[in-house]
């Protein structure tokens, strides 16, 4: 951040969007991976109930549904990236999204309540390059209780 002030103050300009690129990329890492550590519970797996419960169902029918569509997105990422539940305002409906690399779809200004990693170091070691066997885990591990209070935390806001 502070290298994107002093290029702005020196009117060097010519970098500034290689900056403000490099400055997403580690923001967005960093938001991502501390949403997906918190998303995770050794005791986690139950599925979810209450207002989450029924926001699944409305927006993909089924939980079913829902987990095939958020895993196919986390293995189908080319690369590395994230598999993503999150809230979409406009709609104001629960969409699953792929983020390549870190760069999230800002443009679409959703809030990930759910993430999966899908980048290589968070599997490598153990499932090797199986990566749907890594993400069938990751269902068994996910804290609802923390997506369920993302979730409540987003959808009651106004605007």
């Amino acid at each position: 951040m502070e290298r994107l002030a002093e290029a702005r103050d020196k009117g060097e300009f010519g970098n500034l969007a290689g900056l403000e690129k490099t400055f997403a990329f580690n923001l967005s890492g960093h938001v991502l991976h501390s949403i997906f550590w918190e998303n995770l519970s050794p005791d986690g797996g139950d599925r979810p109930d209450g207002a989450l419960r029924d926001a699944i169902l409305k927006n993909f029918g089924t939980f079913e549904a829902f987990q095939k569509q958020l895993t196919t997105a986390t293995t189908g990422v080319q690369g590395s990236g994230w598999g993503v539940l999150a809230w979409e305002p406009l709609g104001r409906r629960l969409v699953v999204e792929q983020i390549y690399d870190h760069h999230g779809n800002v443009g679409m200004n959703t809030t990930p309540l759910l993430v999966f990693d899908a980048w290589e170091h968070a599997y490598y070691l153990q499932y090797r390059n199986v990566r749907p066997d890594y993400v069938d885990r990751l269902w068994s591990l996910v804290n609802w209780a923390d997506v369920a209070r993302r979730s409540a935390d987003v959808t009651s806001q106004t605007g």
